[in-house]
């Protein structure tokens, strides 16, 4: 039961048909509205860097902001995110130092660390620890949120770091692309390390927060049958295809293949990798994200939809243009639009009753 979303049994039914990839002649969407909890929390993080929160702070935070969202009647499911183990956990569980930023527009405080190891020797020590303070705050925010969310909303999963995202984390960016041609083997290693270390965390996350009917809450795909994972492809955004088919592909499959399936996200810098990305095995879904410098992905999605076939897309939109294009009819199936800037849930809602009506 979701008692903020009154009507999430039919929300669940719509989205199995997208993501079962039996509605390319319908549309979906998530419409943002105000939000008084989002601007409690600009206020009370003016600054961007912050120390760790209090769980239970942030547990209030999302039963808020979801709370408030109840009235719109949307293809969201109420879903909270674990941001601040969306990067950091990883290196912080061996040792690195987790460093927190607050993101006012989405009410994310999220984490990274500076790289663990000064060289490669290094590698040999890198242990995980149960005892480790980390683990022990990821699975206490775990049993918080699942506790004050019960019968309310759910919790998403979060961001895998694996594969070379990893071995950023050991040694940084530059570093990394060296050493994939100075000392290979060592960076295999890596990949195998963070393969382990990656299922125990998600395992982890599976044991400790319920499915959905049989299904996973997601931050951009709402929800999806079975025990899906959030993979990033982001090293592979600076390389060419065939260097993703090198370093990027086996790893990718090798964690989707170890639960249901997974989505992925590719930003601007990365369309050239969508038309391989898309035949991952056990990929889902594909959230489309615009960056600086590349067109917006709806100002060009007939073309990239083109290079994804029948993968269920998402991508970002303001409201005016989600609503003109809505209006004349011009907008493609198959796709989740996440719609950013509607006025309140009464326009929203008055939206949602022609996406529902909607065939491409």
């Amino acid at each position: 039961m979701l008692a903020y979303k009154p009507g999430w049994k039919d929300v669940l039914a719509r989205l199995g048909e997208l993501y079962a990839r039996r509605a390319e002649d319908r549309i979906f969407a998530t419409l943002d509205v105000p939000s008084r909890a989002l601007e409690k929390f600009r206020r009370r993080y003016a600054e961007p860097q912050c120390d760790y929160p209090d769980p239970a702070d942030r547990a209030a935070f999302w039963d808020e902001r979801l709370r408030e969202r109840s009235a719109v009647e949307d293809d969201s499911l109420p879903a909270a995110y674990l941001s601040e183990f969306d990067q950091g956990l990883y290196g912080g569980l061996l040792g690195g130092e987790v460093r927190f930023l607050a993101h006012p527009d989405v009410g994310w405080i999220s984490s990274m660390v500076p790289p663990l190891l000064k060289d490669w020797s290094e590698f040999e020590r890198l242990r995980f620890d149960p005892a480790h303070v980390w683990w022990q705050r990821y699975c206490r925010q775990m049993e918080i949120f699942v506790q004050r969310s019960a019968g309310k909303w759910g919790v998403s999963h979060f961001i895998l770091v694996d594969a070379l995202n990893f071995v950023f984390e050991l040694v940084g960016a530059t570093e990394t692309y060296l050493s994939v041609h100075e000392c290979p083997e060592r960076v295999r290693q890596a990949i195998d390390f963070a393969f382990d270390l990656n299922v125990r965390i998600q395992e982890q996350f599976f044991a400790s927060v319920p499915l959905l009917e049989g299904g996973t809450l997601s931050n951009f795909a709402q929800w999806m049958p079975g025990r899906i994972v959030s993979e990033s492809l982001d090293p592979y955004h600076m390389t060419s295809v065939p260097y993703f088919e090198e370093w990027g592909r086996e790893p990718a499959e090798r964690i989707l293949g170890a639960f249901d399936g997974g989505v992925i996200h590719i930003h601007g810098n990365g369309r050239h990798l969508l038309q391989a990305a898309a035949t991952l095995r056990g990929l889902k879904a594909i959230l489309l994200l615009d960056d600086r410098g590349f067109p917006a992905a709806f100002d060009v999605l007939g073309e990239l939809k083109a290079r994804v076939g029948d993968v269920p897309v998402a991508l970002k939109v303001p409201y005016p243009q989600f609503s003109e294009r809505l209006r004349r009819h011009e907008l493609a199936g198959g796709v989740m639009y996440q719609v950013a800037g509607a006025p309140d849930a009464a326009t929203a809602n008055r939206s949602m009753e022609a996406v529902r009506a909607y065939r491409a």
